[in-house]
């Protein structure tokens, strides 16, 4: 084998081409070597140590400090993979996000919003995206300089309140008791690449802390309820499955020095059971106390023995409904 030569014409005074060749040092070869590896150090040295720097930042940031360290965050990292995926972005809404669906319906009644995407739409906007990035907005208009916002939503269903929030730059508490919507939630944390905004958690949010027995209806999966009977309202041919998951209070998982500034509850008719459990939330000074947002429908609270008026006299907050 001929070794690696570097070659130059010198021509003589007969006018001859003469080769006159070289051997590359093997010193240079060396020092390159050197010159490379240390530059990958150095490159490497200097990555690492903001990346360390932003997940310690995420970890130790004053909202997820103060949270309880008996309040388990899902692991959606190394839960499975929820699939198919079907997933995009939400149109009309001031700050795009995306959203994964978490079931495409029935063959009678299939999901609006994959119908959508398979004809080239993007998905149809939720009324409570869009309240909850107005709110926000008057919310972020009164705040001081670098005070930041936090939203605990009730209810999370697949994150179309949450992520809204997120993709304004604001902080979520998600709590969600069909496992089947938190892995889409998890689809979404990658998707808006809000993981350091939003923290979710698989679990009712109820009046006292325990365990609950809830209703999900194949197929639509959002209308979930805890009464068997109002989960089948509107879905009377849909199978409906009963399953047991752990539940929470508000005033036992938000502590008294954490401010809060919008409460979004939607729980099919399990609203007033929420704020039982969120008094002293609710009851906090108005300069403090968070707005609340939630939606009603009366039949839905009379299958739970509850109604409107009931769920409104419970707070004292702000309070809003989505058209």
């Amino acid at each position: 084998m001929q070794p690696l030569i570097k070659a130059r014409g010198l021509r003589r005074p007969d006018g001859v081409l003469k080769q006159q060749t070289s051997l590359i040092p093997c010193t240079f070869l060396v020092l390159v070597l050197c010159f490379l590896l240390v530059a990958s150090i150095f490159s490497a040295s200097v990555r690492c140590p903001s990346k360390d720097a932003d997940a310690l930042q995420v970890r130790t940031h004053p909202v997820w400090a103060r949270l309880p360290s008996n309040l388990q965050e899902f692991d959606c990292v190394n839960s499975p993979q929820a699939a198919p995926v079907f997933a995009h972005r939400v149109e009309g809404v001031k700050y795009p996000f995306f959203i994964s669906i978490a079931d495409l319906g029935s063959p009678d009644k299939p999901n609006r919003n994959f119908q959508r995407m398979i004809k080239g739409k993007l998905f149809q906007k939720p009324a409570i995206s869009e309240t909850v990035q107005k709110v926000l907005e008057k919310l972020k208009a009164h705040t001081f300089r670098g005070e930041s916002l936090l939203v605990v939503d009730v209810g999370a269903n697949v994150g179309m309140a949450a992520f809204a929030a997120a993709a304004m730059d604001v902080r979520v508490i998600a709590f969600e008791p069909v496992l089947e919507n938190v892995l889409r939630v998890c689809d979404g944390l990658y998707l808006n690449r809000a993981s350091q905004l939003v923290k979710v958690y698989h679990t009712a949010v109820s009046d006292v802390p325990g365990n609950i027995t809830l209703h999900k209806v194949m197929g639509r999966l959002d209308n979930s309820a805890v009464s068997a009977s109002g989960a089948k309202l509107a879905f009377q041919s849909n199978k409906v499955i009963p399953f047991t998951v752990s539940t929470v209070t508000l005033d036992s998982v938000i502590p008294d020095n954490l401010a809060v500034s919008l409460l979004k509850v939607d729980v099919q008719g399990w609203e007033l059971h929420v704020l039982k459990g969120a008094t002293k939330l609710l009851s906090r000074p108005a300069a403090r106390a968070p707005y609340l947002i939630y939606e009603e429908n009366e039949r839905l609270l009379q299958e739970n023995l509850c109604d409107a008026m009931q769920t409104t006299s419970t707070s004292g907050s702000t309070i809003s409904r989505p058209s």
